[in-house]
């Protein structure tokens, strides 16, 4: 009997709304990223995505085996407004997830009226096209704090070893000014950000330890606030961090301009 895969962990970059599903040229580099992903990695039972777009004061977890998809973005061409990714949630998860976060006394419950917003369903259909993996989404939590959601990921590291992909679906950087009116400067700034990334999570001679004490002082990284005015979508490489807390560095996996800012993924494998 061949012996279960150990998933990786990825964050991923999910793009500006649907601009990358419309082959927007902005997006080029990420679409080709994304769409080689699903070929770099062992095929998962199943994917949990911790999205930037959905947040809450205790952990959801979307568990309607079904969902609709929550079109969470407006001005758009129709197209973006007619796409399907029909794949399958998976309630049974859902329950036992929301029960391993609770055993870590982290808040949770399962939430089955939610459907998943952009920063599943677009990035997916990019990865994982034919729709026939079950997929869950889980919440943030509306403080976003760092210490909080390392914690999360640290409760969900056990999952990987069942063949779970965890996918953080955020951006490395997001400052929404800066991407659409191209404040003087933006893209140094935004440099200086990724630097410090990935000498934090790629650097092999940092243990978990120091790694997870310089990310719970990441306001004090260069333009990190420029970078991250608001922390929503940073905090999905939080819990994909605390998810692998024995998996050793991160490598970048991607390092691409979107909209003429360079953004990054990481993969723990």
């Amino acid at each position: 009997m061949s012996e279960q895969p150990i998933a990786p962990i990825l964050y991923i970059p999910h793009g500006g709304g649907p601009l990358p599903i419309l082959d927007h040229p902005s997006h080029s580099a990420l679409i080709e990223h994304l769409r080689s992903i699903g070929d770099r990695i062992p095929t998962p039972e199943a994917i949990v995505v911790v999205s930037a777009h959905w947040e809450g004061k205790q952990v959801n977890i979307a568990s309607h085996p079904q969902p609709e998809l929550f079109y969470d973005y407006s001005d758009f061409p129709a197209a973006a407004y007619n796409v399907s990714y029909p794949a399958p949630g998976d309630p049974e998860l859902a329950e036992s997830i929301s029960k391993l976060l609770q055993v870590h006394r982290i808040p949770a419950r399962t939430e089955p009226l939610r459907g998943w917003d952009h920063g599943v369903f677009i990035p997916l259909k990019l990865m994982f096209p034919k729709a026939n993996i079950p997929i869950l989404q889980v919440s943030l939590l509306s403080s976003l704090e760092a210490h909080e959601h390392i914690q999360i990921g640290e409760a969900l590291a056990s999952l990987r070893r069942e063949n779970i992909l965890l996918i953080g679906s955020g951006s490395s950087f997001h400052n929404m000014d800066s991407l659409v009116n191209q404040q003087p400067a933006s893209q140094q700034r935004c440099a200086s950000f990724n630097h410090w990334l990935k000498a934090t999570l790629c650097e092999t001679s940092d243990d978990y330890a120091n790694r997870k004490q310089a990310l719970l002082q990441w306001q004090q990284a260069p333009s990190a606030r420029f970078c991250h005015p608001r922390a929503e979508h940073l905090m999905p490489l939080m819990v994909c961090f605390g998810a692998a807390i024995e998996a050793g560095a991160a490598e970048c996996w991607f390092e691409g301009a979107v909209m003429e800012h360079d953004m990054l993924t990481f993969a723990w494998c």
